[in-house]
């Protein structure tokens, strides 16, 4: 007996997003995010945070907030993020 196989909405876009791949439509954007992107997953895993380091999912994620917020707040305060009367401010420069 064979096995009967069906294609859905969610293959047709598959199928569409690597026909563009293919055509090179969309490899300016890629090129654009990607870059930031993996800047980002290196800082989140860098000195030893590739792994958990708890046991169980709720602690787990409490850490990986943390650390995303932690690293959020040091590329602020680099791009010049200070306190003043009128509160929190960018100050590029």
């Amino acid at each position: 007996m064979g096995r009967v196989f069906s294609v859905g909405d969610h293959d047709q876009l598959l199928a569409q997003a690597r026909a563009r791949w293919r055509d090179g439509d969309d490899l300016d954007e890629c090129r654009q995010y990607r870059p930031m992107v993996e800047r980002s997953i290196a800082w989140i895993v860098a000195n030893g945070h590739r792994r958990v380091r708890y046991r169980g999912v709720e602690r787990n994620r409490i850490a990986f907030t943390t650390r995303a917020a932690t690293i959020n707040l040091r590329r602020l305060i680099n791009l010049g993020l200070v306190w003043n009367s009128d509160g929190w401010a960018l100050h590029p420069g």
